[in-house]
């Protein structure tokens, strides 16, 4: 089935915490005037064609923070909307090496930040982000990280 919306078929998306060795996870912040500011969100997007969702998340990490991850641990997958397939998948990206940024034309914007977790999670309590996957991704690695 597909969704027949303005965004065309229905793509699955990756969000990702990628937390380095020194508890510090990677944010991104840029302007949203449609939804009145700006805001944080964590590296992530939507798949493309013949991706595995752990591979969208890897590709999405390298280009927007510039990171390559050793170890992932999948956080669980959810559906976006109720009205959509589409689902989100969330991901623990650890044992981080660090590399420019690749950003496409549409993300120039962004801006690359590292927030202790505890800090991050207070940023989402606090609704300083703009999608959901976010703060639940933040949220789902803490609990792994406390194990």
């Amino acid at each position: 089935m597909t969704d027949t919306s303005q965004r065309g078929a229905v793509r699955d998306a990756s969000v990702i915490v990628a937390r380095g060795a020194d508890g510090m996870v990677a944010v991104l912040t840029a302007e949203f005037p449609q939804h009145g500011g700006e805001y944080m969100f964590l590296p992530g997007g939507r798949r493309e064609d013949g991706e595995t969702p752990e591979e969208c998340a890897r590709r999405e990490l390298r280009e927007e923070a510039g990171v390559t991850a050793q170890t992932w641990v999948p956080l669980g997958s959810y559906a976006i909307t109720l009205n959509s397939t589409a689902r989100i998948h969330l991901f623990l990206a650890e044992g981080l090496t660090c590399g420019p940024q690749q950003l496409t034309p549409s993300e120039e914007s962004f801006k690359l930040m590292w927030w202790p977790m505890p800090e991050a999670i207070r940023a989402a309590t606090e609704g300083r982000f703009l999608l959901q996957g976010g703060p639940l991704a933040l949220l789902l690695a803490q609990q792994v990280i406390a194990v």
